[in-house]
C-alpha cells in the first residue's frame, strides 16, 4: 500500500475512535518502534484499530473508502455495466468469471465475481444495469473488488439516487500509483522513445491486420486502414518514475506532429525532454515488461494560477 492508502486508513480509525489523526499516527509509530520494524505502518494501523475496539468487518463503506488490501468489505452500489461472462480453464476444469462496474455517490469500481452462484445472477438476468446490489465479505485489491465463495451478493431494495458514473481521477504521486488507478500527476518528461506505428479500422478503431494488398478488421472485414502512432516516454515527479504511453490523438498537445519526418521527429522529441506538464490517465500492467505503465488520456500545461489557488487553499 502507498502513503495515500495509509492516510485513508488513519482517517477512518480517527473518525471511528473520535480521536485526532495525529494521535493515531503517534500510536502507529510507537507500535512500529516496539515491534522493531517487523510490521508495516498499515499493519500497525490495523492493530491499533483492533486495540481501540474498532472493527470494520461489519461496517458499510463508501466505494471511495475501499483501500486495496482490505478484506471483508461491505458496500451498496448501483450496477452501471455488466460485461459478458467469460470462461477459462484451470487444472483441466472449466471455470467462469464475471465483471461489472458498480457505483455509489462517491465513486465507482470494477467488481469481479468468481463464485458460480453469484455469476448465475448475471446469467439469469437478475443482476443487470440499474439494479442496486449489496456486497458483503469481499476483498479490495488493485482498485477492484473481488467476491469469492465466502462473499455475499444480493439484490437490494434500497433506492439509490445520483451515482458517480464518470471515471474518478485522483491527483497522486507516481510512488502511490496502483494498477487500476485513474490518476492525474504533475511531472517532468525525462526520456522519450522512437514512435511506433500501427493500423486501425476507421470504423471501430481496433487493430487492422495486413492481408495481401489490403487490411482486415475482425468486425468489419476488409477496410481502408488508418495509420496511427504511439510514443513511449518516461515521467518523473520526484517520487518515482513510470513509463507512459501516449496515443496518436494527443501527440500534437505534446508538440509531436510530424512523426514520419525522421529529422523533424528527433528534433521535436529532444524539445519535449525536461518539459513539465499535468498528465491524466490509467495505470495498467504491461505484461511484456511485467511493470505498471501509465496510459495517458490527456495532458495539459501546468497552469500556475490554478496551482497557486490550490496551494493557498491548503495553507
Amino acid at each position: 500500500m502507498g502513503d495515500a492508502n495509509y492516510e485513508k486508513m488513519v482517517e477512518r480509525i480517527a473518525s471511528s475512535a473520535n480521536l485526532d489523526k495525529e494521535e493515531i499516527q503517534r500510536k502507529v509509530e510507537a507500535k512500529c518502534a516496539k515491534l522493531s520494524g517487523l510490521i508495516s505502518k498499515e499493519g500497525a494501523a490495523q492493530v491499533i484499530a483492533a486495540e481501540l475496539g474498532i472493527n470494520f468487518d461489519n461496517e458499510k463503506s463508501k466505494i471511495d473508502e475501499l483501500i486495496p488490501g482490505m478484506r471483508k468489505v461491505n458496500f451498496l452500489g448501483k450496477v452501471l455495466n455488466v460485461f459478458p461472462v467469460r470462461t477459462f480453464e484451470r487444472n483441466g476444469q472449466e471455470n467462469k468469471v464475471a465483471n461489472m462496474i458498480v457505483a455509489d455517490d462517491t465513486s465507482n469500481t470494477k467488481v469481479v465475481l468468481w463464485d458460480s452462484h453469484h455469476i448465475e445472477l448475471i446469467e439469469k438476468g437478475s443482476i443487470k444495469e440499474g439494479v442496486v446490489i449489496e456486497v458483503a465479505n469481499a476483498s479490495a485489491r488493485d482498485n477492484e473488488v473481488h467476491l469469492g465463495s465466502f462473499s455475499e451478493l444480493k439484490i437490494s431494495s434500497e433506492e439509490m439516487g445520483e451515482v458517480q458514473t464518470e471515471k474518478v481521477v485522483k491527483e497522486k504521486a507516481i510512488s502511490d500509483f496502483r494498477v487500476g488507478d485513474s490518476a492525474s500527476v504533475r511531472s517532468f518528461i525525462v526520456q522519450s522513445f522512437d514512435p511506433r506505428f500501427f493500423t486501425v479500422c476507421p470504423q471501430c478503431k481496433k487493430k487492422a491486420v495486413k492481408e495481401g494488398e489490403g487490411f482486415n478488421c475482425n468486425e468489419h472485414g476488409k477496410v481502408d486502414a488508418e495509420k496511427r502512432a504511439l510514443i513511449n516516454i518516461v515521467l518523473d515527479d520526484g517520487t518515482e518514475t513510470i513509463r507512459a504511453v501516449l496515443f496518436h490523438d494527443i501527440l500534437p498537445k505534446l508538440g509531436l506532429n510530424d512523426l514520419e519526418n525522421e529529422e523533424m521527429m528527433q528534433e521535436q522529441r529532444q524539445g519535449i525532454l525536461g518539459k513539465e506538464m499535468v498528465f491524466t490517465g490509467d495505470v495498467r500492467m504491461n505484461n511484456f515488461f511485467n511493470n505498471p505503465e501509465f496510459i495517458v488520456r490527456d495532458l495539459m500545461d501546468v497552469n500556475l494560477d490554478i496551482l497557486i489557488q490550490g496551494l493557498e487553499a491548503k495553507s
